[in-house]
């Protein structure tokens, strides 16, 4: 009799364990991931004007000879942010103290063009202008190239760097070219 009322008992935990597992309902849903709220950095606005200062090294040939030295000096302009694209004109003023033989390299000024793509914060950009040299033996204007990349690192501070290639034909009537190449480090403060 006590095998009949185990056997019993089990099979009748067996039946009710289902009933007594849990509810009917469905199980909750699994949850649903969210993705994360994207970083928006700021975009800057390259238009407006623009001033500042420059360091950096210049290497001048004038025939038979040529030298290297320090370029210094500073830039005012102002560009035009179109969205993709940005045009400007900037003025500059450099200082030398490079000497060709007995021909000192004085100073260099130089209006150009900008024409730069708007990377947001970074502007890569290219130049053409006019330059005009002043050395010991006298002064010419020529024409002046390059390219050169701005990095905005506070809303109104910029930092960038430039390669400008300079020709002067003919430099004062000597039957010389003056060629100079200049890299230098800027730092604008845009208003």
């Amino acid at each position: 009799m006590f095998r009949i009322i185990a056997s019993a008992a089990t099979a009748g935990s067996l039946i009710a364990a289902p009933a007594l597992a849990g509810s009917m309902s469905p199980p909750p849903a699994d949850p649903v991931p969210v993705a994360p709220a994207p970083i928006v950095m700021p975009s800057a606005d390259w238009t407006g004007g623009f001033g500042g200062v420059q360091l950096g090294y210049g290497d001048f040939d004038l025939a038979p000879g040529g030298d290297d030295g320090v370029v210094y000096g500073g830039q005012l302009g102002y560009d035009y942010d179109f969205g993709n694209f940005v045009l400007g004109g900037e003025f500059d003023y450099i200082g030398s103290d490079a000497s060709i033989g007995a021909t000192e390299v004085d100073s260099v000024m130089r209006l150009k063009a900008r024409l730069g793509f708007d990377m947001g914060n970074t502007l890569i950009y290219g130049v053409a202008g006019g330059a005009r040299a002043d050395t010991s033996i006298g002064d010419d204007t020529g024409w002046v190239v390059g390219l050169g990349a701005e990095y905005m690192v506070y809303e109104n501070v910029s930092i960038g760097g430039e390669y400008l290639y300079h020709k002067f034909d003919d430099f004062n009537g000597s039957g010389s070219d003056l060629e100079a190449n200049t890299i230098a480090a800027k730092v604008n403060y845009r208003f």
